[in-house]
């Protein structure tokens, strides 16, 4: 009896150790992903000068703005922040619409189409002609060129997210279409009535991937609209700022003695850099958390399977 008292014991003592241990370790994980993620904050807001220095942890050692003071003060810096709302919004919207409605069509069965069609669009992920041909494309055929819709046109399509998308739809019960079939509805009202809200966790998943890509997007404006400051998006400005800046610098010689005996502003590339870091991120991470629940659900369910 006391053996077996003894057993349940320290099978309970192994159980406890359990939570205590994953707790421990996922308090570790914490901290080794947050850290670099505060150190930066705790860099952009700290004095430039003395940023050069290092040893910065996670609290400014010697608070100031100009970094901030540098970004926002131009009013360029707001109109291209407009710029980059306005892509990522309609962008975003676009491509969820076409995407999923081909991801639809190409999942019935009965349309005839759908393989050869299936083939052709995922050829695409595999033979691509390359920067060239898609510049003369955009710039030259399409004229798309200094114009905002050069931002929109070339993604209002994925074919990456129309198989994860096409991969759910195909989950979902079929007697669901056939029952408003026999009602009399056509595909496009079973789209958008039945298929489309049932969507909505790798609809919210894939609308994350494009506003993300599309946000962080500045090599567009570098091809098409380089010589068009209204039409910046906010990335490339912020690009266009730093290396701004890091010009500056070494102009200036980049010695924290040279540093400390110049007038000129108390912004450096490091803070400067963090300062962009966190004023690129955080529309995103505002975004984030709204949509999580969806995406965790949304990247189960619509996982592209073999």
């Amino acid at each position: 009896m006391t053996e077996i008292i003894a057993k349940k014991r320290k099978k309970h003592r192994k159980v406890m150790m359990f939570p205590i241990v994953n707790t421990i370790v996922l308090v570790l994980l914490m901290f080794l992903t947050l850290y670099p993620v505060l150190n930066t904050v705790a860099i952009s807001f700290n004095d430039g000068i003395d940023a050069v220095r290092g040893g910065i942890g996670l609290w400014p050692r010697e608070f100031s703005v100009e970094a901030y003071n540098s970004l926002l003060s131009d009013k360029l810096t707001y109109n291209a922040f407009g710029i980059s709302v306005a892509r990522t919004v309609i962008t975003t919207l676009l491509n969820i619409f076409l995407t999923s409605m081909l991801a639809f069509a190409l999942s019935r069965k009965e349309y005839v189409l759908r393989k050869p069609i299936t083939f052709i669009v995922v050829m695409t992920m595999y033979v691509n002609a390359g920067l060239i041909p898609n510049f003369l494309l955009i710039q030259k055929t399409l004229n798309l060129s200094k114009t905002f819709w050069v931002y929109i046109v070339p993604t209002m399509f994925s074919c990456f997210n129309m198989i994860v998308i096409r991969t759910y739809i195909i989950g979902l019960p079929e007697a669901l279409a056939e029952s408003a079939r026999i009602d009399g509805a056509n595909d496009l009202r079973i789209f958008w009535q039945i298929i489309f809200p049932l969507c909505m966790p790798v609809l919210a998943t894939v609308a994350l991937f494009v506003a993300v890509g599309s946000w962080n997007q500045w090599f567009d404006t570098q091809l098409y609209n380089g010589s068009k400051k209204n039409l910046y998006s906010l990335q490339y400005l912020l690009k266009m700022k730093l290396a701004t800046s890091m010009n500056t610098t070494n102009a200036a010689n980049t010695s924290v003695d040279a540093l400390a005996s110049t007038s000129a502003s108390k912004s450096t590339p490091i803070t400067v850099r963090c300062a962009i870091t966190v004023v690129s991120a955080l529309p995103i991470l505002v975004v984030y958390p709204f949509l999580q629940r969806y995406f965790v659900t949304g990247m189960v369910l619509g996982g592209v399977k073999g």
